[in-house]
This record gives C-alpha cells, structure tokens and sequence, in this order.
C-alpha cells in the first residue's frame, strides 16, 4: 500500500481536480479546500489508522479520497457514482449506491465499521423523505462497540450565512437548521455518547472559489484561516455550522422505533 499523503497534499491534488471537473466546487480555490482541514484532524484526533470507516453520503467523493489516502479502509455510501470513483476504487474503496427509495437502510452488517462520517449528509436526510433519528439509530447498529460517529457541516440554527441566505433571491440555503441542544438530544436517544460538539466557520469559502486567482495564494487561505478562527471565538453563535463526535457506548441500546 503506498504511504499515506499529506493533508497539503490532499487538497492541492483535489484543488487542481476541481479545475477539471464541476463536481467539486469546494476546491475551486485553496480557500474553500481549507475548510476540511478541522475534519481531518478530527481524524487524527479519533479515527484508529487503518480502521474501516464508512463515508456516508460521500457525494461527490472529495472525503473518500482523504480517507483512502490516509490509508483508512474505506467504504463509501451514496445514490450516485461520482468522477473520482473509479481512481478510488482502483486503489481499494468499496461504493455501494443507494436508492432514494429506500432513505434510512444501509446495506452493511451490524457492527461493521470502526467509524462512520457524515460532512454536510444529516441535515437532508429529511428532504428525502428520511428522519435524523432513524438515520443514527441505523449509523448505531452498523458501528462496532466503541465506534466513532462523525458529524461535519451540520449547519447552525443562528448562522449569519444562513440567515442572508434565506433573504437573497436564487440562493441556496439548509431547509433544516440545528441547535447545540438538538444535537445532544438525538446522539441521546440514538444512544450516541456525544463526545465533542462545536461550531464553526464565520467566513464564507466556497464563493471565494468565483474570484480568479485569489483563493488560491497560499498567503491569502492562511490570512483567511487565521481571520476565521479569530472571528469564530469572538462570535461563535453566528457561525455557520456545527461538528460533532459521537461513541457507541457497548451495552446501550437505541430505543425501536414506532
């Protein structure tokens, strides 16, 4: 198996793949493409090298191809294949494509991955006729004892973004919006031990990406990272969305649904 790459290396590769394909608007610039970096040291920080983990809902494949690259066992989960497949398949991962009919099943055994991640799925679970719920009740059956649970892009109830968005004709903005308190209480009645949760993200990324040749300075991401991170304290509850990590806790069961 070839040695793993560096984060740096990961978005650089998945900025220059943007440039040749629509699919991946995040990495039109290095701006956008640093908005991942807090999840993958939250990978670090609670994945086990070489553990088998799910990308649920792994859209257009950018977080399969950090998975696969850091040299998880990865598997990905989604209702269409998507321009990196075959690269990813190539080098090991595992697709299994979903039906909208059927918008809460997995087809995967219980208990088995180590960990599962969702960037930016839970909160359209519910524009597919699914439930948040009945979505981590079945994420809990297919995670081992002591499993990870990972939640990114979960978007904040109170998020300036999200509030100019709803007032701007034409542009997109989460039908579903969460608070700190919603997320303790589905992990608690999904019987998910919340482990960390925390907002994120006062800067917009992605339009950054529509301005040439800016975003992708290195000087200039750096600049908008620190910007970030600083803003990000000082106004937490306008940030645009949430993580959180969650643990399958042997012996607790989710309650059945119905």
């Amino acid at each position: 198996m070839p040695a793993p790459l560096s984060d740096a290396t990961i978005s650089a590769n998945l900025t220059g793949y943007a440039r040749q394909h629509s699919a991946y608007p995040q990495f039109m610039s290095l701006v956008g493409a640093h908005q991942y970096r807090r999840l993958y040291r939250l990978c670090d920080r609670h994945l086990v090298p070489g553990s088998r983990v799910l990308d649920w809902g792994c859209g257009n494949g950018h977080f399969s191809y950090y998975l696969v690259n850091k040299g998880y066992q990865t598997c990905g989960f989604a209702f269409e294949p998507f321009p990196l497949l075959p690269e990813l398949v190539a080098q090991g991962f595992e697709f299994q494509r979903g039906t909208p009919a059927e918008p809460v099943r997995l087809p995967y055994g219980d208990g088995e991955f180590d960990a599962v991640v969702s960037v930016g799925v839970l909160e359209h679970v519910r524009e597919g006729q699914g439930d948040e719920l009945a979505s981590l009740r079945e994420i809990y059956r297919i995670l081992k004892p002591q499993g990870i649970f990972l939640c990114y892009h979960l978007p904040n109830r109170y998020s300036w973004i999200e509030w100019l968005s709803t007032r701007l004709p034409h542009k997109y903005y989460h039908q579903y919006r969460y608070t700190r308190a919603d997320i303790g209480a589905l992990c608690a009645q999904a019987q998910l031990h919340l482990l960390a949760v925390k907002r994120y993200g006062l800067l917009p990324r992605n339009v950054v990406g529509r301005w040439p040749g800016v975003g992708q300075q290195p000087l200039v991401a750096a600049a908008w990272d620190g910007c970030d991170r600083a803003l990000g304290v000082a106004l937490s509850g306008l940030c645009q969305n949430y993580y959180f990590v969650a643990q399958k806790s042997p012996g607790n069961r989710p309650v059945p649904l119905g």
